[in-house]
């Protein structure tokens, strides 16, 4: 099994949930994020002054899946966060080794 973590555009979070759905993956988390990279946070101004507001608001899902659905669930995040712009976001997938529904005590596969 592995851990997908995708941070993206907030904007983008109702087209990348979509998304997912139309493939049948009804169950993640997500959380707001801030982050710092290569694109600027905006400038706001306040009685004529400009400040920097400090770092980028973006959305942060997490999804547990079969190795078989791996590249399915990845090109899904990737095509419906994408803008072309400098800020997208970035995909990062890792093993999961425990995988455990609290309720029933079902692990790995049988626990999605």
């Amino acid at each position: 099994m592995k851990k997908i973590e995708a941070i993206i555009r907030s904007s983008k979070f109702e087209d990348v949930k979509e998304g997912l759905e139309e493939i049948g993956i009804h169950f993640f988390t997500f959380l707001e994020v801030k982050g710092h990279g290569r694109e600027k946070s905006e400038e706001v101004v306040y009685r004529g002054a400009t400040y920097d507001s400090g770092y980028i608001p973006r959305l942060k899902l997490e999804v547990i899946v079969k190795e078989e659905d791996l590249d399915m669930v990845i090109n899904t995040i990737a095509v419906n966060a994408r803008t072309g712009k400098i800020g997208d976001g970035k995909i990062i997938v890792t093993n999961v080794e425990v995988f455990q529904r609290i309720r029933t005590g079902e692990n790995l596969e049988a626990a999605l």
